[in-house]
């Protein structure tokens, strides 16, 4: 699979930032959260709406899901939040992890990535509550595709559209139930800051962001603009 040059610059310097001073597990998150995003737009055929993209009120990236449950079929990940902020642009990353429910698993992969785009901004609010229960507290569903070219597809009713990928092929997955959950311990450590707030790492850019959370907010900016 080919990288378009704009990610491969972003995950050069990413990498020059572990060379520079070694990586925390943050840190090495969001490398995964970029790669993540470039695999999905360097993809043929099928594609998220342009719309839904244009329109979402927040992002939710989590690499690597992985299966924990013998029997249930239950999934783990950890990842990151952004938020569309009033002035339009993409907040900091929140820290996240993504777990429990019966999450189906229709492919038979061991691991996919999975990308939520929020519709409402409802959801958010309930997240920064603590944890959002998916199919509970906000309606979800497999997200709309259309192929390459085109720009819209979309349902109004739903406020969570999941998309998952598994070896650079979009797959279908049942969420409903899982717990979208707010890592308050890697929220800490990443913003050298105890007990921050959900709010707080949305809301402030007054303190000099981690440059790998400037990297990835610029990435989900020039993407945003590209789907304009």
């Amino acid at each position: 699979m080919r990288l378009p040059n704009g990610y491969l610059l972003m995950l050069l310097l990413l990498g020059g930032l572990t060379a520079q001073g070694g990586q925390t597990d943050q840190e090495a998150k969001l490398e995964e959260v970029v790669n993540t995003i470039a695999v999905m737009d360097s993809m043929s055929g099928e594609t998220i709406p342009a719309g839904l993209i244009r329109d979402a009120q927040g992002i939710a990236i989590i690499p690597s899901v992985v299966k924990v449950g013998l029997v249930v079929g239950e999934r783990f990940g950890k990842g990151v939040v952004s938020v569309r902020r009033p002035t339009g642009e993409w907040s900091r990353p929140l820290f996240v992890s993504l777990s429990g429910g019966n999450v189906g698993w229709q492919i038979g992969a061991q691991s996919v990535d999975v990308v939520l785009l929020f519709a409402s901004r409802r959801v958010v609010d309930i997240l920064f509550s603590g944890e959002l229960t998916l199919g509970v507290d906000a309606s979800v569903a497999s997200g709309p595709f259309v192929s390459a070219g085109e720009k819209d597809a979309s349902d109004t009713e739903v406020e969570i559209h999941v998309y998952s990928i598994s070896r650079d092929l979009f797959a279908d997955i049942d969420l409903k139930r899982a717990i979208l959950r707010v890592e308050a311990k890697d929220n800490d450590e990443y913003y050298v800051q105890p007990q921050v707030r959900p709010e707080q790492v949305i809301d402030d850019d007054t303190e000099k962001l981690p440059e790998s959370a400037r990297l990835l907010k610029l990435l989900l900016q020039r993407r945003t603009e590209n789907e304009s």
